[in-house]
């Protein structure tokens, strides 16, 4: 029969700018915000919120009140049902566990057995069910072929696990949702919203951006660690962004750094410089040649404003360039 198939369509979730559209949210950082807790799944849109959406940043919290830790809408326990759907996965408990911990940051495979207290060959299994199932992503560092990361590949999966569950049993009582979103807020803006704006920073990296924007046109985006000797530390890259010389070598094009609730200054900018010199010096490239993104929720100083626009090589990109910009 599948020599017969007249069609084979893949429908995939809607990215950050599909999803604004589809929720009809005109307020930028209002949309980013409600894209870290539904993300793209159309039925989230209607089924499960009755057509509810924040009508902007005033709005924003009542809804989350009233559409999302509402025992009585169905969005309040879809994250749970998720893992009960899937047949794959029998000891739920162990699954949540291992969700729970890469959800509070812990995207390694050692990192998520410190934080279970078991052995990292103990979770072997699991986190390659959860990649099957499509519940977690294995991402590879942007720099070091050895090692990698683990995410959740569905927000709203992460809100549940950094918000709902540690809280559920005051959930669950009526009249307590107000006062578990407020104490919630540190939690909301680290764990959820922060991670989720370095996805969508490296989703238009990707997809979104002019090629001009790097100087070439880019072939990978990912995030990864760079080792700093003299100092004998590492440093986090939240976009990472590769290309292809004319002999089809992979070059890095950019470097990133991405901050939802962060004035972007002149700081940011010397912490970027100081990572491209170390990848220059280990690529042997020009450091001219690896440009700089500072991406911000907030905004920028306007003395980083004044050097980015003396210098090509320093790109600014705030919320609005990351819906309807290139």
């Amino acid at each position: 029969m599948r020599g017969r198939a007249g069609l084979d369509l893949i429908v995939p979730t809607l990215d950050f700018r599909l999803a604004a559209q589809f929720w009809d949210i005109a307020d930028l950082p209002t949309a980013v915000l409600t894209n870290a807790i539904v993300g793209g799944t159309p039925a989230y849109r209607r089924e499960f919120t009755q057509g509810d959406t924040p009508a902007g940043p005033e709005d924003f919290d009542d809804w989350v009140i009233r559409a999302v830790l509402n025992p009585g809408r169905p969005l309040f326990r879809e994250a749970r049902y998720l893992l009960a759907e899937e047949p794959e996965l029998r000891d739920t408990a162990l699954y949540h566990s291992v969700l729970a911990a890469i959800a509070q940051g812990n995207a390694s495979r050692g990192g998520i057995a410190d934080y279970l207290g078991r052995k990292s060959t103990d979770l072997a299994h699991p986190l390659g069910v959860l990649e099957d199932v499509g519940m977690i992503t294995h991402e590879t560092d942007a720099f070091r072929k050895n090692r990698s990361a683990y995410r959740i590949a569905e927000p709203l999966v992460t809100f549940y696990h950094a918000v709902m569950r540690p809280m559920w049993g005051d959930l669950e009582r009526p009249g307590r949702a107000a006062d578990v979103w407020s104490r919630a807020q540190p939690t909301f803006r680290s764990k959820v919203v922060g991670p989720h704006f370095e996805s969508i920073c490296r989703t238009w990296a990707r997809w979104h951006a002019d090629p001009a924007t790097y100087g070439g046109h880019p072939s990978r985006v990912a995030s990864g660690t760079v080792s700093d000797p003299g100092a004998k530390t590492s440093h986090e890259v939240d976009v990472a962004v590769f290309g292809r010389d004319t002999d089809e070598r992979e070059t890095l094009l950019a470097i990133g750094e991405a901050k939802w609730n962060d004035i972007m200054g002149l700081g940011d900018l010397g912490r970027l410089e100081h990572l491209r010199s170390l990848l220059a010096a280990r690529s042997g490239a020009r450091e001219q040649e690896i440009r700089l993104l500072c991406f911000s929720g907030a905004s920028f100083t306007q003395e980083l404003r004044d050097m980015a626009s003396r210098d090509e090589t320093i790109q600014l990109v705030d919320v609005a360039r990351l819906y309807h910009g290139s």
